[in-house]
């Protein structure tokens, strides 16, 4: 059995149970000395079509005791077998990495041999299966492979196969991904593309726009690496109130005497609102000269009757999204990433402050304009202002660790780690509870549909 430090629940391998960063630590219930523990970095990067629209997302592993120079040989086997990229994949589901799009996860030949990911009743959904090429000499993973493919999930070759034909691995796989850097590639190329009708080309680690230019040209090729700025699609602007913050908001600021605190917090999971609370607030008051640190303390200066009409006019404009778009879910993981890392960095007084600055990090992106002038909009602190504009500050920092993360540039992310004295585990506890809070928000959002829907046919029976 593993044992979920952070979230204080038994996780079983192979039994039922329950996409931007994401980091473990799993270990042995109760460790004692000698047992396994395994601690490892796992993240989610965006791939891109050549529209530079996010097409899918594919999950990164490393162990984070070998990135700071401790781990030991004996590890490698029993994380594989362990599992917690795909552990945390069953128990957060694909969504909170992926939103709607595909999302690759790699399955080593140990892994597949023991029956995973079917055993673990992962659905196959968004879930591709992305497999070494090397794997395929061992008969028995082919067969494992056959197994997975005829349960519905789809499957992702790293290279080109040796052991058996293009025509056999075009009809068993539906995307082959192919390194940027491998010498071989304009070969490899060039045996894939009689079949690019039936499968997708992915270019992994590609560089920057020229690379990303020059396979462009290839039909229906997929592309990731470091050539994009933000990790989301490109021009990429729609960003609405979910229809189910806008419908809680409405009910909360109709109450008499309404609580301006639980209406912040129904505020500050939502992007759109927080970003139009704050212009508003900035256009009623311009030269006001104490800026904003939090959503709560943004309610409480504009008062009940400030706070109703804004909200009024804002939902009004558009009622909102039934799910989180590629923006908000990205800004909300952020923000919530980034209050979490408060004490870790010695920040506890300004988990508000963080949450914001994690929240506004694409303000740019949403009002489409340039940070220098987004930000004057939000009455920001000067903090926030420098660690959106130049990275500089306490701020700026927690902010550098976080698109570390998203780059999944471990190197860049434990050095931050060590100058600041953060352990892997901390840091872990810190992400884990954003992902599981986004997961929450997902959840309460099925929950509330589904209300509307029972109550909506409460209704219809009524009148019949």
């Amino acid at each position: 059995m593993l044992y979920n430090g952070f979230t204080d629940f038994p996780v079983n391998i192979g039994q039922p149970g329950c996409v931007l960063m994401v980091t473990y630590m799993w270990c042995w219930e109760a460790p004692r000395e000698g047992d396994l523990i395994m601690r490892a970095f796992i993240g989610a990067i965006p791939v891109f079509d050549t529209n530079m629209a996010v097409h899918a997302y594919k999950m990164v592993t490393q162990d984070g005791d070998k990135l700071l120079g401790s781990a030991e040989d004996f590890r490698m086997l029993g994380g594989e077998l362990l599992a917690p990229a795909l552990e945390c994949v069953k128990d957060i589901g694909v969504e909170p990495f992926a939103l709607e799009q595909d999302f690759f996860v790699g399955i080593s030949k140990y892994q597949l041999l023991i029956g995973m990911p079917l055993n673990m009743k992962i659905p196959p959904g968004q879930f591709v299966c992305l497999i070494d090429k090397d794997d395929l000499s061992d008969n028995a993973v082919f067969v494992k492979i056959g197994i997975l493919k005829r349960n519905g999930y789809r499957l992702a070759l790293e290279g080109i196969p040796d052991t058996l034909s293009m025509e056999t691995a075009a009809k068993l796989f539906d995307y082959f991904l192919l390194s940027s850097e491998s010498p071989n590639i304009s070969e490899d190329i060039m045996k894939i593309r009689p079949f690019l009708k039936t499968v997708r080309l992915v270019i992994t680690d590609v560089p920057d726009m020229s690379v990303f230019e020059r396979y462009s040209r290839i039909p229906g090729v997929l592309l990731n690496g470091n050539f994009h700025s933000k990790p989301i699609t490109k021009d990429f602007v729609e960003i609405s109130p979910l229809k189910i913050n806008a419908l809680h908001l409405i009910k909360q600021i109709n109450e008499e005497g309404f609580d301006l605190i639980e209406a912040s917090k129904i505020i500050e999971r939502d992007p759109a609102l927080s970003i139009s609370l704050l212009r508003f607030l900035s256009s009623v008051n311009p030269n006001r000269s104490k800026k904003i640190e939090s959503i709560r303390s943004a309610v409480t200066i504009l008062g009940q009757k400030e706070v109703k009409k804004w909200a009024t006019v804002a939902i009004s404009i558009g009622l909102g999204e039934d799910r989180p778009s590629e923006v908000t879910r990205l800004s909300l993981i952020r923000a919530k990433f980034a209050e979490n890392l408060a004490g870790p960095f010695e920040m506890g007084l300004m988990a508000g402050t963080l949450f914001i600055t994690g929240l506004f990090s694409l303000l740019d992106v949403v009002l489409q304009r340039p940070m220098s002038e987004a930000i004057k909009e939000v009455a920001a602190t000067d903090d926030v202002k420098d660690a959106l504009l130049h990275g500089k500050g306490p701020l700026g920092e927690v902010l550098a660790l976080i698109y570390a993360y998203e780059r999944a540039d471990w190197h860049n992310a434990s050095l931050i780690m060590v100058r600041k004295g953060i352990d892997i585990d901390v840091l872990t506890k810190a992400f884990l509870d954003s992902l599981f809070w986004y997961r929450q928000i997902l959840d309460s959002i099925d929950e509330s549909a589904d209300d509307i829907e029972a109550s909506e046919a409460d209704e219809t029976d009524g009148v019949e």
